[in-house]
């Protein structure tokens, strides 16, 4: 039986995860910045931890307690939506602390016990948003797609280990927390300047007719897990299926990544 450690498991992509993997038999360790009673059911085969992806004392601490691991999901995030010209620096900080430097920091805590077993598995949950340009989510892009080429990299350099490493491009997701979690954050972020150009593009999402829910996220990571080829990236959902297609070419999404000769 093998054990499953996903970050972020408070709602959203996580919590489906956490509930797709304990469906199908694994153990899984679910964990949240503030753990939460009664988001995911009493059972022997799944524990709940305390984790903030951005201290490392606390990721030690969880590391732990959770003991050995097979796969990892960094899925823990942070969402923001404005134009750049009015979000501040230090927002700016803070989400890639918790999206880019965050996932860094548990790849690079999980990899020593993975390396030293020769086997293993680091999921990156980025975004859809890295496939294709997207209006006011500039900050949030470029953490996302730093994870991106950092996990590309890291996915040759692991292979003479045996251990793996995978990305999932979730699309656009209106049922998750992402705007209602990031509200307090994105106050003043689309001023008088902006305001026509926003509303112009909130109206084009709410148009979307092909969407992600967290269901297709839970989906496409148990896939990734579960494929055992040389696939690097898994798009997750619909929307999120037609614009990587769209972008790279039909049925590029299932070729194998190539180790490269020279750097």
């Amino acid at each position: 039986m093998k054990t499953i450690l996903i970050t972020g498991c408070s709602s959203g992509y996580g919590l489906a995860t956490a509930l797709h993997f304990h469906a199908q038999g694994w153990n899984v360790i679910a964990t949240m910045r503030t753990p939460r009673t009664g988001v995911l059911p009493a059972s022997p085969r799944l524990r709940l931890l305390p984790l903030d992806v951005t201290q490392p004392t606390s990721i030690a601490q969880a590391l732990r307690d959770a003991g050995p691991i097979d796969v990892l999901v960094n899925n823990a995030g942070l969402g923001l939506f404005g134009a750049f010209e009015a979000t501040p620096m230090a927002t700016v900080r803070e989400i890639f602390e918790t999206n880019t430097f965050g996932t860094l920091a548990m790849t690079h805590a999980v990899l020593p016990q993975m390396r030293q077993r020769g086997a293993g598995l680091v999921v990156n949950v980025t975004s859809s948003a890295t496939l294709a340009p997207m209006p006011l989510v500039a900050a949030y892009t470029a953490s996302k797609t730093a994870v991106e080429g950092f996990t590309a990299s890291l996915a040759l350099e692991l292979q003479a280990f045996g251990v793996r490493v995978k990305l999932v491009q979730p699309g656009y997701a209106p049922t998750t927390q992402f705007t209602a979690n990031g509200a307090e954050r994105m106050q003043g972020l689309i001023p008088e300047a902006y305001a026509a150009y926003a509303q112009s593009v909130f109206a084009a999402l709410g148009q979307t007719r092909a969407v992600t829910t967290a269901q297709d996220v839970a989906e496409t990571v148990w896939t990734a897990v579960n494929d055992s080829s040389q696939r690097l990236r898994y798009a997750a959902g619909a929307d999120a299926v037609a614009l990587a297609e769209a972008v790279c070419g039909e049925g590029c999404l299932s070729e194998p990544r190539k180790q490269l000769s020279k750097p």
